[in-house]
């Protein structure tokens, strides 16, 4: 061994007793290395610790060494790396761009021989995740490309960020390919110079973020903006205050508005969240994040995730951070920015909001603004479009505010690619869920408090189970424009809204919330939830418990809901065996067996788990709820009631299928169900039930029970439409009615699902029906009704059970007629 191996591996040796990288992509098969091609890593910069690093991470995963020659077996020639840069000076030090003597050599053996090819693997290692600061009085002092005294900078480093550093490897890229595109070795080596520059500045940005304005100097930009000034001149003659005070009042306003990123803090949550998502979670599954990190280099990214918990806003980041992402800047309420709960939360990336800009042109326009320079410099946001956190479980219908702000902030200036990434996420047990079930049945919504803390740390003696999060699939927002407003590149104007707009931000709405129900995940508390709530009395034995649970898993893997579903890979018995080990289940034993059931408190707050993935049973459940009302249905009749249902269903569950696809959905359900003995099928396409004494009539009834009480709403709201008459109702009251009409069914029936009677549920259905045309408001404010509606009535009375439906026309029947207004006849 020569002087300068033995060293550089002595080195190499010292280097990993002080460090700890976390590694990305570091499999030959994930970065399309083929064994028959040498391949040459490429650095950024010109460093030994840089090298050290990446031999290191190569040896332990096997991948071809960048210290070893190219040429296997080779005793001199090039070795298998390179770098981009080359230092200059000796105390003070400069990177500058020069082409490497290894790329030079490689580039001609690949001209000159046809057979030859060797693969680039670019390389980028992160010492520490602290993005750059803008316009800093120590940026020449700090900066990697000039700094004072750079080797002492870089030993300091790595004794401090050694175990935080990151090495993130990018697939191979073929040099034959660039040399085949013709042109002569001057450009092409000007060519892939610039093509490595490029995918090192972007990887850069995607892993710590653009570059960070102090939050002073942000905060003066902002005020100095053409937009901002003409708000301060409109403020200042609209109350008659001095320019000088209305600046004042839009500073303090940025001042508000405007995180204040700190990696210091950033790094003390990674420690803290660490523990905590291993300590009172079972940890943190993470799926789907791989097309992500593809996008966020060269995307601006806005993460639009469900809301559940308040925690959501710590669990994203943290993700990000792990997965070798910049975490997101994050709008909050300005309910959260508290005495210092808030100034952590800004410090790790919060912005706050507050409800509403209404009646304050000036702070919506340093809102707008504010957003508009996060966008445009590639940092990547995020924020819950469902407005606040879901008391029921679902997901909410989307407040479209903050997607208008990112809407026109994009036709404003739509150089750089902005996408929609939908992120579901699930807990197996939530903090918050008792608030929530007590606020549904009409506790007033408690104030947030930094004492609050404290009762959260109170409750971290139970078990939390796991966490999930599911990316889903990203929405181009350019993409949908083009196919939504065909031409709307050419509305340039600041001010105006264009006139499409409300109409083109429902629809990406929707898409969001569709996309977070086709992520969803179906974790073993969701799947136990339904199961038990789906029995009579949420009762059942073990082995029937264990049998319903395993066909659950069953057909769900035969139909998936989507390509993103994730399901847990437990069984019925481990599925079991995991929720008693939650205390979210009750074992009653006796001479014959196990019972397994959910008590009182326990059942009402399991519907908040069953709720998260409501939608992904609604299909077959829906078809199981036909043929326990139905002996026998042709394919013509399933397909007409489920045509006329499904509008109202994708309104309310945010189901991702078009009229069309949902029938093909609908065919491949029933082709399952026929598969599992559920129903059976003759030649002429005629469905029939089960034996009704039969176990399959039984499993059957159970699986019908998920969508039911979704169509009873439905039912209840018709019912009372009839009753009342057409024209003799507002919808108001018309959704009073339906609330007060389900309480009471909910207490003959004994049905205890606090969403059961939610009036947004019911605000929703009749919404859809004005949608639909089914219903429209006359000039006394009045809701009027045609033969529709008895069509919508006849096809969900055939999915109801003759209890059920007795029960409500019974009900409606017996309501008071109708107050004539003053002046009717």
């Amino acid at each position: 061994m020569t002087l300068s191996r033995y060293v550089f591996h002595s080195l190499r040796k010292l280097l990993a007793l002080v460090t700890r990288p976390s590694v990305q992509n570091d499999s030959a098969e994930t970065l399309g290395i083929q064994p028959d091609k040498p391949v040459c890593y490429v650095l950024r910069n010109h460093s030994l610790s840089d090298l050290l690093m990446l031999e290191n991470v190569c040896r332990k995963a096997g991948l071809p060494r960048p210290y070893a020659y190219i040429d296997a077996g080779a005793k001199e020639g090039d070795r298998a790396h390179f770098f981009l840069t080359q230092q200059e000076g000796l105390i003070l030090q400069r990177e500058r761009p020069k082409h490497s003597d290894t790329l030079e050599n490689l580039l001609k053996r690949v001209e000159e021989s046809e057979d030859q090819d060797i693969q680039l693997v670019p390389v980028s290692v992160f010492w520490g995740r602290a993005p750059d600061k803008e316009h800093s009085a120590l940026k020449l002092l700090f900066d990697w490309n000039f700094s004072l005294g750079g080797r002492f900078r870089k030993f300091f480093a790595i004794l401090i960020h050694g175990r935080h550093s990151m090495v993130h490897f990018n697939p191979a890229m073929s040099l034959r390919e660039i040399v085949d595109e013709g042109q002569d070795y001057p450009r092409t080596l000007r060519k892939v110079g610039r093509i490595l520059r490029v995918h090192f500045r972007q990887l850069r940005e995607s892993v710590i973020g653009p570059d960070l304005s102090h939050r002073r100097n942000l905060v003066n930009t902002l005020i100095h903006t053409p937009q901002i000034r003409k708000a301060i001149e409109a403020e200042a003659a609209a109350h008659d205050i001095t320019l000088v005070e209305a600046e004042q009042k839009a500073r303090t306003y940025a001042n508000e508005i405007a995180s204040d990123y700190s990696y210091p803090v950033l790094r003390s949550l990674d420690i803290l969240l660490t523990w905590f998502w291993n300590k009172q979670y079972d940890g943190v599954s993470i799926n789907n994040v791989e097309k992500i990190r593809d996008l966020a280099q060269t995307h601006s990214i806005v993460y639009v995730p469900c809301h559940r918990s308040h925690i959501d806003y710590l669990l994203l980041s943290y993700v990000l951070y792990y997965e070798g992402l910049t975490p997101p800047h994050v709008a909050a309420g300005i309910n959260l920015n508290m005495p210092v709960v808030g100034t952590i939360l800004r410090k790790g990336g919060a912005f706050f909001m507050r409800r509403t800009f209404r009646g304050n042109p000036l702070y919506s326009s340093v809102f707008h603004e504010y957003m508009h320079t996060l966008s445009t410099k590639g940092f990547p946001i995020e924020y819950f479009v469902e407005g606040g956190r879901s008391r029921t479980g679902r997901t909410l219908n989307p407040k479209t505010g903050m997607l208008s702000i990112s809407m026109r902030s994009y036709i404003r200036d739509s150089r750089k690619p902005v996408t929609f990434v939908p992120v579901y996420i699930g807990y197996e047990k939530l903090l918050e869920v008792k608030t929530y079930l007590g606020e549904l049945r009409g506790k007033s919504k408690k104030k947030e408090s930094p004492f609050d803390v404290f009762t959260t740390l109170a409750a971290l003696k139970d078990q939390f189970g796991k966490a999930w999060l599911n990316f889903g699939d990203p929405i181009n927002l350019g993409t949908l424009l083009d196919k939504q407003v065909p031409g709307w590149e050419s509305h340039t104007s600041i001010e105006e809204k264009p006139v499409w707009l409300k109409e083109a931000t429902n629809q990406l709405a929707f898409s969001i919330a569709s996309g977070i129900n086709s992520a969803a995940v179906l974790n073993p508390i969701n799947m136990v939830a339904m199961a038990l709530l789906s029995s009579p009395r949420h009762a059942l034995g073990e082995q029937e418990l264990v049998l319903l649970l395993d066909t659950y898993s069953r057909i769900m893997s035969r139909c998936p809901y989507s390509s993103k579903t994730v399901m847990t890979d437990l069984d019925g018995h481990a599925m079991l065996r995991y929720a008693e080990k939650l205390n979210v289940v009750t074992k009653i034993s006796d001479s014959l067996g196990d019972v397994y059931s959910l008590e009182e408190k326990t059942a009402v707050a399991m519907t908040y788990y069953r709720n998260n993935v409501l939608h992904m049973f609604a299909v077959p459940s829906l078809l199981c709820c036909l043929f326990v009302n139905n002996d026998r249905l042709s394919l013509r009749e399933i397909y007409r009631v489920c045509t006329i249902l499904y509008p109202y269903l994708k309104a309310e569950l945010f189901l991702q299928w078009s009229e069309q696809g949902f029938m093909r959905v609908v065919r491949k359900w029933l082709n399952t169900l026929v598969d599992e003995g559920l129903i059976t099928v003759d030649s002429d396409n005629v469905f029939y039930q089960p034996e009704q004494s039969s176990a399959k009539y039984v499993m059957l009834t159970v699986l019908s029970r998920a969508i039911s009480q979704t169509i009873e709403r439905f039912y209840m709201v018709i019912s009372l439409l009839i009753s009342n008459g057409s024209g003799s109702i507002e919808q108001e009251t018309l959704e009073n009615q339906s609330r007060d009409l389900a309480q009471r069914l909910s207490i003959i029936h004994g049905l205890n699902a606090p969403e059961f009677f939610d009036k947004s549920l019911f605000k929703g259905f009749i919404e859809q029906l004005r949608l639909n045309g089914v219903l429209d408001i006359c000039q006394t404010n009045k809701l009027n009704f045609g033969e529709e509606v008895v069509m919508v009535a006849d096809e969900a009375f055939k999915v109801l059970t003759s209890e059920v439906r007795h029960s409500i026309l019974q009900t409606t029947k017996s309501q008071p007629a109708p107050i004539p207004e003053p002046g009717e006849d």
